[in-house]
């Protein structure tokens, strides 16, 4: 069952020492983690953050690659084409690996992927600039109603988390504003600093790293981040929307059974580890637990109906 990260710190312990149940003799060396973008992201840091927890809990190295291109296609498309011994893992995304294929032919289809945990989501928020005249959620909300499409909102990409969460908002204020693409949290950022646009659908995440050049108006989580307690959530506002870029890993297809477990229960015990924890919330981040098998295939079957319908509704996909 997924569970924030205020109830994996309540299963810590009980996580870190499965990990001396870990099926077969995995790691029996060192494990390629191989990012599907390029350095710098989002999935590139929180890669680096399990790092040095695997090495710590397991004796082995997690050596971190990319194979960018496509949008994370490029390495999804080559997955089951590498070894399934358990010396190969590589970061998967959603909705990536749902809309991604819902697009055309990119190379795999989503039934390829074997996902085998979710361990973070970013969540998605509306971001300001800190010398905005908008300081609540119902600023935003009066004045797209009041100036229909003239809110402009940067956000990273077309068919992303932060495209998908601007439509389902957009339906269920009854407003109607602008969403600008660019390639990347980055670039959305820097748009918003430099005034090209009045807001940002961002992640908790940029508030992190940007401090006080902005302000959050609502996070897309279930309970308020407690690196930002005075951030309410949309749902506490009025709007269900929880949300956001999920990453996890998966493995390639050929992987037996026991593999496949194995690797889920090393990751759900880096997880488990408060020092992760800690590193992961002071970055904005949002932990989840959901582990390989039928849990695993509900969320995405869960998260994909919600992805698939927003993508429709923004044209992202027919």
């Amino acid at each position: 069952m997924k569970r924030t990260f205020l109830a994996a710190a309540a299963a810590a312990f009980t996580l870190a020492t499965a990990t001396a149940t870990l099926a077969g003799d995995f790691p029996s060396g060192k494990v390629d983690y191989v990012i599907p973008f390029g350095p710098g992201g989002e999935s590139d840091v929180t890669a680096r953050f399990q790092q040095p927890f695997f090495k710590k809990l397991f004796g082995e190295d997690l050596v971190v690659s990319y194979k960018p291109g496509g949008g994370g296609a490029v390495g999804w498309s080559q997955l089951n084409s590498m070894a399934g011994d358990g010396t190969k893992i590589m970061g998967i995304n959603l909705p990536h690996i749902v809309i991604k294929p819902e697009t055309g032919n990119v190379g795999f289809e989503t039934d390829d992927i074997t996902s085998v945990y979710m361990f973070h989501y970013t969540p998605d928020a509306i971001v300001v600039r800190a010398d905005s005249d908008m300081n609540s959620l119902q600023d935003v909300i009066d004045y797209a109603k009041a100036n229909p499409k003239k809110l402009t909102f940067s956000g990273s990409g077309k068919g992303t988390a932060n495209h998908l969460a601007q439509v389902n908002f957009d339906q269920m204020a009854g407003t109607t504003t602008t969403y600008v693409s660019f390639k990347g949290t980055g670039a959305a950022v820097t748009a918003l600093l430099g005034g090209q646009v009045r807001a940002e659908w961002g992640y908790t995440t940029v508030g992190a790293k940007q401090g006080d050049k902005v302000r959050m108006l609502a996070v897309a989580m279930e309970s308020r981040h407690p690196a930002f307690p005075d951030v309410p959530t949309f749902k506490e506002l009025g709007f269900d929307i929880v949300s956001g870029a999920y990453r996890g890993i998966a493995v390639p297809s050929s992987a037996s059974e026991d593999t496949r477990k194995a690797v889920s229960d090393a990751i759900a015990a880096i997880n488990a580890d408060a020092g992760f924890q800690k590193q992961m919330i002071d970055g904005g981040f949002a932990l989840v637990d959901v582990a390989y098998g039928a849990e695993m295939d509900a969320f995405i079957a869960q998260k994909s109906s919600g992805y698939i319908a927003a993508a429709k509704a923004a044209g992202v996909i027919k």
